[in-house]
């Protein structure tokens, strides 16, 4: 069985996320990957005698949908942030199916901001249907819990704590913001492409 590879990332210094926070933040990432690992291995070491563990096996699959999210959503996190902010396009494919889904970026940016702002802890994420060919909003709770089926990661905000107490404390909306000033655009656009295909 082939481990999961903790990823790096090409982050520049970017404004209003401290480097300090990136770097804690890198570390929680690190901690999902080893321990989506983890329960990897036990499931296979308490597969050999299923019947007398399936209770334990049961909560580490349980538990893998944690892990393994936690590791997937910080890895789309990151990548967003990698080459330096960079603008969105605004005749390309993003606002154009953007246009089509919420009238204008403006509705969607402002909508996407409301879920982000949540209360809880968990993740604002633009997805892709492939099947209704469509963009949707969504929010996650930690990591896992409302994750839609069949979907493409387009874009998501990380709304845990960890992300921004370090710099805002309890003020989410100056994170959020910081956030999406920090983006690059391009990447963003390049995972509709791939998803839209």
């Amino acid at each position: 069985m082939n481990p999961y590879i903790e990823q790096t990332f090409s982050l520049p210094e970017l404004a209003g996320i401290s480097s300090k926070s990136i770097s804690e933040h890198l570390k929680l990432y690190a901690g999902y990957v080893k321990s989506t690992n983890l329960i990897l291995e036990k499931i296979k070491e308490y597969s050999s005698e299923g019947d007398k563990h399936a209770y334990v096996l049961g909560e580490l699959q349980r538990r893998f949908s944690f892990e393994f999210n936690g590791m997937r959503n910080h890895e789309y996190y990151f990548k967003s942030l990698e080459g330096g902010a960079t603008p969105h396009t605004p005749n390309g494919i993003l606002q154009h199916e953007i246009e089509k889904e919420w009238g204008s970026w403006e509705t969607w940016l402002a909508r996407f901001k409301t879920i982000a702002a949540t209360r809880g802890v968990g993740w604002a994420i633009l997805y892709y249907d492939p099947i209704a060919r469509r963009l949707t909003n969504a929010w996650i709770d930690e990591q896992h819990l409302g994750q839609l089926n069949g979907l493409s990661y387009i874009v998501g905000i990380d709304m845990w704590e960890h992300s921004y107490y370090m710099d805002y404390g309890t003020e989410k909306k100056k994170y959020i913001e910081a956030f999406l000033a920090n983006l690059n655009w391009n990447v963003v656009e390049q995972n509709l492409a791939a998803a839209m295909q």
